[in-house]
């Protein structure tokens, strides 16, 4: 039998101090039950939304991780046993799964997809071919409706999901604001994604930048919530769209996020806000491929990797991502799976 060494969640966290609360493991791994497809994990996505799944809130969009469970998020691998005729040995895959060296799934629990073999670096399918983007298309172009010459503001923008949808809305013909923490992440969406404006929240000031923009903004992308979300509201264009779709601000904390200081602009300038998850659209990914792999393709949709190497370095990773020193997408590369432990 195969050894797997695997994450597992012991306590809720404090704030970032994730190496109090999971632990590295190792156990011997059993046969599969029937149905049941094992990945050998060649990558790991960080993700800020599996933070609230290491909560003890239940008024999230899915329910915690009971602790004393295997730690879960989205992994990219390749199939080395099956019990699910749908997924032969060898196939690349894409699915929700255990931080784990190999990961059991059920396929349809989790989301548990083939991938296309013809994309030259497979880790785009964490990147330009992935879920943050198309939660980057679905909230740009369906959820804010972002339409050619309006203004649109992103917030984490140097981020996997908001560099994405800093893209995507230029694609679209919009103009788009950015905004991030530092002069690196500035420079970055200035000189590689090519926004229209940069702002850099740690050194200026968001709502007088913001009231730069000619007529207000039409559409905001938000990705953190908080003090950012009270600077861009005074600076919305009447009948703008908010698609809220992280609360980075908050998800260090297992209290719910108060309500904007600002909500009376929501009626002062009527407002649509509205939140979205994956979930509600993950079925929809083969539809949203082909206009995302053609703008790859061109070079108009890409993705810096954050890659740190090592499961057992994924706390490190982790906490990157969470705390803002990443520039793009946050994965890890698990060890080669060549040849598996015995």
């Amino acid at each position: 039998m195969m050894k797997n060494r695997f994450w597992q969640l012991d306590r809720h966290p404090t704030g970032h101090d994730f190496a109090d609360a999971l632990t590295l493991r190792e156990e011997r791994l059993g046969p599969l039950g029937d149905g049941e497809v094992r990945v050998a994990t060649q990558w790991l996505s960080m993700d800020a939304g599996t933070r609230m799944w290491m909560s003890p809130r239940t008024d999230g969009y899915q329910p915690p991780l009971p602790l004393g469970s295997k730690m879960v998020g989205l992994c990219l691998g390749r199939v080395v046993a099956s019990r699910d005729r749908r997924f032969a040995d060898g196939a690349l895959v894409r699915g929700f799964g255990q931080w784990a060296d190999y990961a059991t799934l059920l396929p349809d629990e989790a989301g548990l997809e083939q991938l296309d073999e013809t994309v030259r670096d497979p880790r785009q399918h964490f990147g330009a071919l992935g879920m943050n983007s198309w939660t980057a298309y679905v909230g740009i172009a369906e959820v804010a409706g972002v339409g050619p010459g309006e203004w649109v503001a992103v917030s984490a923008a140097a981020g996997a999901t908001g560099s994405l949808a800093c893209q995507v809305a230029r694609n679209l013909g919009a103009k788009v604001v950015g905004i991030a923490g530092g002069p690196e992440k500035c420079r970055y969406l200035r000189d590689e994604l090519g926004v229209d404006l940069a702002i850099d929240y740690k050194g200026e000031d968001v709502a007088a930048a913001l009231a730069n923009v000619p007529g207000g903004l039409n559409a905001y992308f938000d990705n953190v919530g908080g003090p950012i979300l009270d600077a861009v509201l005074p600076n919305m264009a009447h009948y703008g769209r908010v698609a809220i779709c992280g609360l980075l601000a908050s998800y260090d904390s297992d209290a719910p996020m108060p309500g904007p200081a600002n909500f009376d602009q929501i009626l002062m300038r009527r407002l649509r806000v509205e939140g979205f998850f994956i979930p509600d659209f993950l079925e929809r990914g083969a539809q949203l491929l082909p206009r995302l792999r053609g703008w790859m393709d061109e070079g108009r949709l890409t993705v810096r990797f954050d890659e740190t190497a090592g499961l057992e370095n994924v706390l490190t990773a982790y906490e990157r991502m969470l705390t803002g020193r990443n520039i793009g997408k946050v994965i890890v590369r698990v060890a080669d799976q060549t040849n598996p432990p015995a």
